[in-house]
């Protein structure tokens, strides 16, 4: 078997996933603001804005530190001339083969964060599911998709 070299995500991802959990935390801290304005006008208790400055707090350790590193780490995939692996996971390892057979498209998608670190992820659809890798350079994204497309004999409508 043809082996291929174990890839893992562009460190720029890191940013994009952390820049996500920031806006995420801004617009808790907003919501929990909103409250703590209403309760002291309407004189309700503070006992909900203490519960969402726990949460919120909770949510930045979470989602700003820990699982972007952790996903950071466990993340990895291989594309064989038969078949790609992924391995992704938070808390349970999942390991999957997709069988080059399978795929029916092949999809490239950016959004504005990921624009701005010129990243992208690449979606490999099967009859049963969608894979996705996420934050792979841009050039390396199309490569992969060109080279995923190839090897699953996939119609590239699109160019």
């Amino acid at each position: 078997m043809d082996r291929a070299l174990t890839e893992r995500l562009h460190p720029d991802y890191l940013k994009v996933y952390r820049l996500n959990g920031a806006i995420t935390a801004v617009i808790s801290l907003v919501l929990v603001i909103g409250y703590l304005a209403l309760a002291l006008w309407k004189d309700w208790t503070l006992i909900p804005v203490w519960i969402g400055l726990g949460v919120l707090l909770l949510e930045c350790i979470l989602f700003i530190w820990i699982f972007p590193k952790v996903i950071y780490s466990r993340f990895k995939y291989e594309l064989f001339e038969e078949e790609l692996e992924i391995q992704s996971g938070l808390i349970f390892i999942k390991n999957v083969l997709v069988p080059m057979m399978r795929v029916q498209h092949v999809e490239l998608e950016t959004g504005p964060l990921m624009r701005k670190y010129e990243l992208a992820k690449v979606a490999i659809v099967t009859a049963a599911t969608t894979h996705v890798i996420h934050g792979l350079k841009l050039d390396e994204a199309q490569s992969l998709k060109r080279r995923i497309g190839v090897l699953a004999k996939v119609d590239d409508q699109d160019e």
